[in-house]
């Protein structure tokens, strides 16, 4: 993975569990580490659902190897909130690729 491609900036983010002031459970976002990353795809695809139609942004990096990412991770990325679909490990531990859509579609 050669570093000259790795020019983007992904934040890489786990949920915790907390009480608020009324002792009410919450989540909350923590980071887990900011990770520079290459974009490989991003491609958008259009589909009917019970609210009609809807569009799905689907966004693909590539990455230095991170032991302990998951799918119930998220990601940020220049702004975005993105929902961590696939995590696939490349070679032995050499990278990771990393799957995603955008939140709230």
């Amino acid at each position: 993975m050669k570093a000259g491609k790795l020019f983007h900036v992904l934040t890489i983010q786990r949920a915790t569990e907390g009480l608020n002031d009324a002792g009410t459970p919450t989540t909350t976002w923590a980071d887990l580490a900011t990770l520079r990353a290459e974009k490989v795809e991003q491609s958008t695809t259009e589909f009917i659902r019970a609210q009609g139609a809807t569009d799905e942004t689907a966004l693909v990096f590539r990455t230095r190897y991170l032991a302990g990412v998951t799918n119930a991770d998220r990601i940020s990325f220049a702004g975005d909130v993105l929902n961590l679909k696939e995590v696939v490990v490349l070679g032995r531990n050499r990278g990771l690729e990393l799957r995603c859509t955008r939140l709230g579609e």
